[in-house]
């Protein structure tokens, strides 16, 4: 019998305030590379821009990914939204390899920020840019992951498409996944 290696999978953003799962545990496990942000310290409180209302996307740069990557998928997730299935906020795929920073507000509804080829999908409230954190009130704190995925080619994924579909074409075709995060509550 084999002993399987570890995980790159190392989540930072575990822990008893949060009542819903990991999501990216039950995914493939991929290598990881670096995400950063001026505006979210990975697992801090989000500031007020990136809160509902506001809807202002953070800025998030990333290195050390694939040499193969050919594009890159920006997504936004909430796993404790009391919905069953979580709570998609942003939704970004085909942003071309050559670019490896994404500038705060390039979220916005009129998405003239968003590289040249990217493709934003429409968000669980129905917009196609970023959807500020806003968790129920009284509800308790809420995660906010944000993902970078590096992929070795561009996807094919309609425009019309949802963010769970394009979670399920990373699951098997992204090379590398980055993460940071932050929270909320009202």
């Amino acid at each position: 019998m084999s002993v399987p290696s570890p995980k790159n999978h190392q989540p930072t953003y575990l822990d008893d305030r949060f009542p819903g799962p990991d999501p990216y545990g039950p995914l493939t496990d991929l290598p990881t590379f670096t995400v950063t942000s001026d505006d979210l310290t990975d697992g801090a409180r989000l500031a007020g821009a990136q809160l509902g209302g506001n809807d202002i996307s953070p800025q998030l740069s990333w290195s050390g990914a694939p040499e193969d990557t050919v594009t890159y998928a920006v997504t936004c997730y909430d796993p404790d939204a009391p919905t069953g299935s979580g709570y998609w906020h942003w939704a970004v795929f085909n942003i071309p390899a050559s670019v490896t920073s994404l500038a705060a507000g390039v979220g916005d509804d009129e998405l003239i920020g968003l590289p040249e080829g990217a493709v934003a999908l429409r968000g669980d409230c129905g917009r196609r840019g970023y959807y500020g954190a806003e968790p129920p009130a009284g509800h308790g704190p809420h995660r906010y992951i944000f993902a970078v995925h590096a992929v070795p080619t561009r996807l094919s994924i309609p425009d019309r498409s949802t963010p769970t579909i394009l979670g399920f074409n990373l699951n098997f075709q992204a090379s590398a996944r980055a993460l940071i995060w932050g929270w909320a509550e009202n």
